[in-house]
C-alpha cells in the first residue's frame, strides 16, 4: 500500500464506533483512512460496510490481537475484504497487552514472528499488513515483516524514534488522543477516563519510562503533564498543532482518535485547520 494513499490524517475508534454515514463524512472532510480499535474479531466486521459507503477511504485494523484472532481465518477475511474492494483495507496485527493475552509459555515475539509466517503462507502481502510496536525490537519487525508500525499511546518523541528506527521507507502511523475543548480542567478530566485504563499494563509503562516520563506521571490517574501530552486538548488550534507534531516527528499519518462526546463535532473542526491533503 502506497504510503501517500493514506493522506496525512485518520481516525480511530473501536471497531464498532463507526456508521457508513459517518464514514461518507469524514471521507468528505479529507480524511484518509479509518481505524479499527478493540480487538476485532478474525472474520473483521463492519469493514466492508464502511468501503462500501465510501469511494477511496482505506480502512485499517489497529490492531487485529493475534492471541483472539487465527491467522488462517484473518487471511481469509483479508482475502474477501481485498477481493470486493482491492488495495483499500489495511491488516494492522498485534499482541496486546501481557495481563490479558493468555500466552502462556509462547514469547510474544515469537508468536508475532510465527503469526506473520502464517500470512505469508496464506498469501497476505507484505505492503498490505502493519505491525503495533513501540520498543526497537518490534518495530525492527514492523520495519522487516511489514509496511510499517502502529505505535499507539505514545508522545511525538517516540515518533522520532519510531522513524529511526524504521529508515525513511516505512510507513509510520502515530495514534493520537485528543480532546477539543478549551476547559483545561474539564477536557483533562475526560481525558483522564481513557488515558488512565492503559496506566496499569507494563507494555505501554515501559515505553512511557523510555520517552522520559516519572513514576509520578505514569501512576493513576496520570499527571497533568501526561495528560496533556497523550490526549492533546484545547481550542481546535491547540489540538491541531499537536496533531502536526506527530508529521514533524517522522510520521506519514496520524490516527486521530477524538474523546469528545460528538467525536464528529470535534473532527469538523479540525479538519478546517490541518493539513488535510496527502
Amino acid at each position: 500500500m502506497a504510503i501517500d494513499e493514506l493522506g496525512k490524517f485518520g481516525v480511530w475508534r473501536y471497531f464498532t464506533g463507526f456508521t457508513p454515514a459517518a464514514a461518507r463524512e469524514l471521507e468528505e472532510l479529507g480524511f484518509g483512512a479509518l481505524w479499527l480499535g478493540g480487538s476485532p474479531p478474525a472474520d473483521l466486521p463492519v469493514v466492508e460496510s464502511l468501503l462500501e459507503a465510501t469511494e477511496s477511504l482505506t480502512v485499517g485494523t489497529s490492531i487485529v490481537n493475534i492471541w483472539t484472532a487465527p491467522a488462517e481465518a484473518v487471511a481469509e477475511s483479508f482475502h474477501r475484504i481485498d477481493q470486493r474492494f482491492p488495495g483499500r483495507f489495511l491488516l494492522g496485527i498485534g499482541v496486546g497487552h501481557r495481563e490479558s493475552n493468555g500466552a502462556g509459555a509462547v514469547k510474544p515475539y515469537d508468536a508475532l514472528v510465527a503469526y506473520l509466517d502464517e500470512l505469508d503462507a496464506a498469501g497476505v502481502p507484505k505492503e498490505r499488513r502493519a505491525l503495533a510496536a513501540l520498543g526497537p525490537r518490534v518495530l525492527k519487525l514492523a520495519r522487516d515483516r511489514t509496511a510499517g508500525a502502529l505505535p499507539y499511546l505514545a508522545p511525538p518523541e517516540h515518533t522520532s524514534i519510531a522513524r529511526e528506527t524504521l529508515g525513511a521507507d516505512a510507513l509510520l502511523v502515530a495514534e493520537q488522543k485528543v480532546v477539543v475543548d478549551d476547559d483545561a480542567a474539564r477536557a483533562r478530566e475526560l481525558a483522564r477516563g481513557t488515558v488512565s485504563m492503559y496506566l496499569g499494563l507494563v507494555n505501554y509503562l515501559g515505553n512511557l519510562r523510555r520517552m522520559g516520563f516519572s513514576e509520578d506521571d505514569i501512576a493513576k490517574p496520570g499527571s497533568d503533564r501526561l495528560i496533556d501530552i497523550l490526549a492533546v486538548n484545547g481550542t481546535p488550534v491547540d489540538v491541531a498543532a499537536g496533531l502536526v507534531a506527530h508529521l514533524d516527528a517522522g510520521a506519514d499519518h496520524v490516527a486521530i482518535q477524538p474523546l469528545n462526546e460528538d467525536y464528529l463535532a470535534a473532527l469538523r473542526a479540525l479538519a478546517a485547520l490541518l493539513p488535510i491533503a496527502g
